[in-house]
Order: C-alpha cells, then sequence, then structure tokens
C-alpha cells in the first residue's frame, strides 16, 4: 500500500478517498454471502448432490433471506452516503461502466433473492432461515410460475456472477495494471 501511495505522490496524483468503515462492512458481508450463493446454485441447479439436495437448497433459501436484509442496509447506507470520488485520471468510460456495474449490481441483489422467494413460495417449498423461522410464502402454489420464476432466477444469477466477475477484474487491473488505489478504497481505507 505504501509503495502506491509514494507513487502517486510522486506522481502527482495524491491519495484516493477511502470507503467508510460501515461501506466496506456492508461491500464484504454481500461479497462473502453472493460469493456463497453462486456456487451454492450451480451446484443445486445441478442436482449432482441428491443427498444433501434439501439441506443445500435450505442453505441457499437461508443465505438469500440473509442478502436481503443486508442489501436493503446498504442501499439505504449508499442513498445516504455517497461513495468517494474516483480518480480523476481515470478515463470517463472507465467512470461510467463501474457506476453502471455498481447500480446494475445493486438492482440485480434487490430483485433477485424476491424472485427466489417468490419461486420457492409457488413450488410450493418452505423458505426456512437458518433452521429459526421460516419466511411466509409471498405467491400461493402453482407449479408453472414456479418454474418460470426459478428460470428467471437462474438468469439473473448468470447475470450476477458476470457482473461480479468483471468487478473483481477492474478491482484486480486497477490495483496491479494502474496502481492507483482504486482497489485500497474498500479494502484498508
Amino acid at each position: 500500500m505504501t509503495e502506491i501511495v509514494a507513487e502517486r505522490k510522486r506522481t502527482g496524483l495524491g491519495e484516493t478517498a477511502a470507503y467508510s468503515v460501515t461501506a466496506r462492512v456492508l461491500h464484504w458481508t454481500t461479497a462473502v454471502l453472493v460469493l456463497i450463493l453462486i456456487p451454492l446454485g450451480i451446484i443445486i441447479g445441478s442436482r449432482l448432490i441428491e443427498p444433501w439436495q434439501d439441506w443445500l437448497y435450505n442453505l441457499h433459501r437461508s443465505i438469500g433471506a440473509l442478502v436481503i436484509l443486508v442489501i436493503i442496509i446498504r442501499l439505504l447506507y449508499r442513498l445516504g452516503h455517497a461513495p468517494p470520488p474516483l480518480p480523476d485520471e481515470m478515463p470517463h468510460w472507465q467512470h461510467v461502466a463501474a457506476h453502471a456495474t455498481h447500480w446494475a449490481l445493486y438492482a440485480l441483489l434487490v430483485v433477485q433473492p424476491f424472485i427466489g422467494w417468490a419461486g420457492s413460495s409457488a413450488y410450493p417449498a418452505p423458505i426456512p432461515v437458518f433452521g429459526l423461522f421460516e419466511l411466509p410464502p409471498i405467491v400461493g402454489p402453482n407449479r408453472l410460475l414456479s418454474d418460470r420464476l426459478l428460470t428467471v432466477h437462474m438468469v439473473i444469477g448468470i447475470a450476477i456472477a458476470l457482473l461480479v466477475t468483471m468487478h473483481i477484474g477492474a478491482a484486480l487491473y486497477h490495483h496491479f495494471v494502474r496502481k492507483d488505489g482504486v482497489l485500497l478504497r474498500m479494502t484498508t481505507g
């Protein structure tokens, strides 16, 4: 980190402002949950682990329910707290791509768990939350609707996986190639 800061000072770029501790905790909590949900969704969708299928579905639903809470808190926090500005030397198209990716992730992460909840409700399947309680169904039993909703859920999951991959790739590019401190804004601050 000190090498990057020293290089930025040497070249006159200054230091890059960091996200608040709250924003970083919410970001990394969301990241961990999503990075668990994506492979878990692939595993349960492939039906490769038949004896564990119900347990894995319930784990997926439980983590999805937690995402609802975390992403709503994160979005409300974000609406009240502007992120630190991106470095001025970043090309305009990267500013646009960063903002578009962030807002697309927010939108999909808000919609995705509700579609999964509705799809499970329509199946009908219980939505346990870590064995503590169950979420109530939000639609009535309808197997055709469930199939459609869960297909949309899968497509959105793929879109989220692609956006997350782009997001991680861009962060690593800024850290290792551009060395502009963008990644450090969300890690060490």
